[in-house]
Parts: structure tokens; C-alpha cells; sequence
């Protein structure tokens, strides 16, 4: 069982206030927040890097995103460490890999092989030290304040995203990326400091020994069940095509790219506030469906190319849609045993990650045959007709009882 040093009494008020006065959660959080700074620092400088050495867009592209394509190796490989007998101890592990790998990328000289491989390792341990992170939020917070803590998070992502391309922008006019880089890895070193002080453990009953056979047999378990299956299908494809949709912003409308890019990222803010501060965990999932919707309709407006700020409110409106995933992972969360949250909610997250640099490249791929503005409109109608389609299997998994299948 749980220990209960770790998770508040399901009384406890679930504002962010309160929340962030947790100190289990207030751990948590921050050593995320360094995570993310040092991700968009690192992110940023390796580009640099890259596209100075190489000249290819494509090269460079890779460098900076290509990380998220790794992380659905950690969900079909070692995923079950999360949910391991000592998920502090795992956690502070893989902030230590991710250390020594942000370091790796900081030494002159490293051949672009050797960059590309760190890249690929970074993507497979970050994506299990996110697993092992929601497992001890899934405790460290009651019930009521999940979709909240998950809100929080969501929106410190973006802002300290920003913050952190902003500040790299401005150090690489100063330090060379390498030097970046450093600064990146003392951000980790930040956060694995954070964790080791401010993280305590949670002693768990006897677990199943974490490798790769457990990690099969869980994700078996998880697809077989046809409402995990048609959440997680809302929680990726929809999502991952309208990604993909504002990966032809530049493309589109080089000019307006900024505008509309802002105009997604503020969106996304506001919807993850109301949806998860402001809105019930029942009326959330009500809303789940409209959300959604909401997420890919207003992009089909792009077909008629409407004047920009049309575009802009458009944009936003489909930014709060991501909210959506808030109701989604709660009912994800609530068909889950306690013993294998982490992995499934590691699961969840690298899907997501995966269809997202998938729909990007989907979206380019049409985009060279059908022109951009087609493009987005066939992508945004492609993610309607998943959302509506699956509606009644989705409807189906909210009614269905807590923790079916997954052992």
C-alpha cells in the first residue's frame, strides 16, 4: 500500500496554492520545471550546433525534436521500472543518466554520430523518468487533485518552454552552444538535487521484477481492454494531427507563423486553467467530447484562408481544445491499479509524444502533394472523424469499473 507520509487526505483543498504547499508535490513540480528549462536550453543549443555544422534543415530538425521519437522505446522496452519497489531511487537514477547524456552533448568535438546516439539514449530515459514521475504524482496527490497537479504542470511546461528558448536565444549570442549546453546540464544537476532532497520514497508491497517481460505483459493488458484502448486513441491520434497542423504554421504563412504559434501556446494556457483549476473532475468529463471537437474544427477554416486575425482567435480557440486530454487522463488514471500507474501513465505520455512528431511529418508529407493550407484542413478533418467515431467507445470507458484488466 501507498504510504501515507506521501498522499494528502482526499480533503485536502486542490488549488494550485495548495497543491504547490505539498511537499512531495512541490518536489515534484520543480524538478520538472528544471527538467523542461534544461530540455529547451539543450534542445535549442544542440539545433545551433547542428545546423552549423551541417547546413541540413533536416539534420537540424532531427536534433532538436528527434528525442520524442525515442520515447516509444521506453514504452514497448523498460516502461515497468516505474512502477518498481523504489521509484525515488529509479527516479534519481535516470536524472543522473540524463545528467551525464546534457553533459555528453557539451564536449568539443563529439562526432555527430556520437551526438545523434545521445540523442536517441536522452529520449529512451527521459521517457521512463516521466513514467516514474506521474506514478509518485499519482500518490503524492488525492484523487480530486490530479487533473489540477496535471493542469499545473501542463502549464509550466509551456511557459518555462518559452522562457527557456527566449534565454537560450540570448546566451548563444554571448556563449558558443557548447557552452549552452553546460549551462543545460547544471540544470539537470538542479533538478536531480531537487529530487534527492525534497522526493521521499514510497515503500510499495511486492511488486513484479521490472524488465522487459513486464513491460509486455502490462501493455498487452492495457490494449486488450477496449475503453483503455479508446482513451488512449483520443489521447494520441487527435492530439498528433493537430500537432501536425501547427507544424505547417511557418510553411503556411512565414510571417504570421509567430502570431499563430503564440496564439496556440496561449490557448493551450488558458484551456489547461479553466479546464483543470476552474471546471469539477464531473463536469471535465463532460466537456471531454466538445474539447476535442473543439480542438480540430476551428483549423478547418484554414481552407477558406481568412484574414490573419481570424486566423489568430481560431488558433487559440483550438489551443484550450488540448484541455481535452485533462478528463481523459483522469478516466485513464481511474481504470488503472495502483501497482501499475507509472507505467501505464509512461505509456500515455510517449504515445502522445510519438504522435505528435508523427502527425508533423504526415502533415509535411501532404503538404508537399496538396499544398499547406489543404493540408491542415485534411488533417483537422481526419482528427474530427477520430474524435466523433470513437465518441461511443470512449463513453463506454467512463462507465466502466476501476482498474479492469491491467495486474
Amino acid at each position: 500500500m501507498p504510504s501515507d507520509t506521501l498522499a494528502p487526505p482526499a480533503s485536502a483543498s486542490t488549488g494550485y496554492r495548495a497543491l504547490l504547499r505539498t511537499g512531495q508535490f512541490a518536489a515534484l513540480f520543480s524538478s520538472f520545471t528544471l527538467t523542461v528549462a534544461a530540455n529547451a536550453l539543450a534542445g535549442l543549443a544542440l539545433g545551433t550546433l547542428v545546423g552549423r555544422q551541417t547546413g541540413s534543415p533536416f539534420l537540424t530538425a532531427v536534433s532538436m525534436y528527434g528525442a520524442t521519437f525515442a520515447t516509444v522505446l521506453g514504452a514497448l522496452t523498460l516502461m515497468s521500472v516505474a512502477d518498481g519497489r523504489r521509484p525515488r531511487r529509479t527516479l534519481l537514477v535516470l536524472h543522473g543518466l540524463s545528467l551525464a547524456g546534457t553533459a555528453a552533448q557539451a564536449v568539443p568535438g563529439l562526432p555527430l554520430v556520437g551526438r545523434f546516439g545521445v540523442l536517441v539514449a536522452l529520449g529512451f530515459v527521459q521517457s521512463l523518468g516521466t513514467a516514474t514521475r506521474m506514478g509518485l504524482l499519482a500518490e503524492a496527490v488525492p484523487a480530486a487533485g490530479y487533473a489540477p497537479a496535471r493542469s499545473l504542470m501542463n502549464i509550466a511546461s509551456g511557459g518555462v518552454t518559452v522562457l527557456g528558448c527566449a534565454a537560450g536565444a540570448a546566451l548563444l549570442h554571448r556563449l558558443d552552444p557548447q557552452q549552452v549546453l553546460a549551462v543545460a546540464a547544471g540544470l539537470s544537476a538542479l533538478s536531480l538535487l531537487v529530487v534527492a532532497a525534497g522526493v521521499r520514497e514510497r515503500p510499495i508491497g511486492p511488486v513484479r521484477r521490472p524488465g522487459l517481460r513486464s513491460t509486455w505483459a502490462t501493455n498487452a493488458l492495457l490494449f486488450a481492454d477496449p475503453g483503455r484502448r479508446a482513451l488512449l486513441l483520443n489521447l494520441w491520434v487527435p492530439n498528433g494531427l493537430v500537432v501536425g497542423c501547427e507544424a505547417l504554421f511557418v510553411s503556411f504563412a512565414p510571417g504570421r507563423a509567430g502570431a499563430l504559434l503564440a496564439a496556440a501556446s496561449a490557448g493551450m494556457t488558458v484551456g489547461d486553467l479553466v479546464v483543470g483549476r476552474l471546471v469539477g473532475a464531473a463536469v471535465r468529463r463532460r466537456l471531454a467530447f466538445p474539447l476535442r471537437l473543439l480542438l480540430a474544427v476551428p483549423f478547418l477554416l484554414f481552407a477558406l484562408r481568412p484574414p490573419t486575425a481570424l486566423l489568430v482567435m481560431a488558433v487559440f480557440a483550438a489551443g484550450a481544445g488540448f484541455s481535452a486530454t485533462l478528463p481523459l487522463q483522469e478516466q485513464v488514471l481511474a481504470l488503472t491499479p495502483e501497482r501499475v500507474r507509472g507505467q501505464v501513465q509512461g505509456v500515455e505520455s510517449a504515445g502522445r509524444t510519438t504522435c505528435q512528431g508523427i502527425g508533423a511529418a504526415l502533415a509535411g508529407g501532404v503538404a508537399q502533394l496538396l499544398g499547406t493550407a489543404t493540408a491542415i484542413t485534411v488533417l483537422a478533418a481526419a482528427s474530427v472523424t477520430v474524435t466523433v467515431l470513437s465518441r461511443p467507445a470512449v463513453a463506454r470507458a467512463g462507465g466502466a469499473p476501476g482498474g479492469g484488466g491491467v495486474s
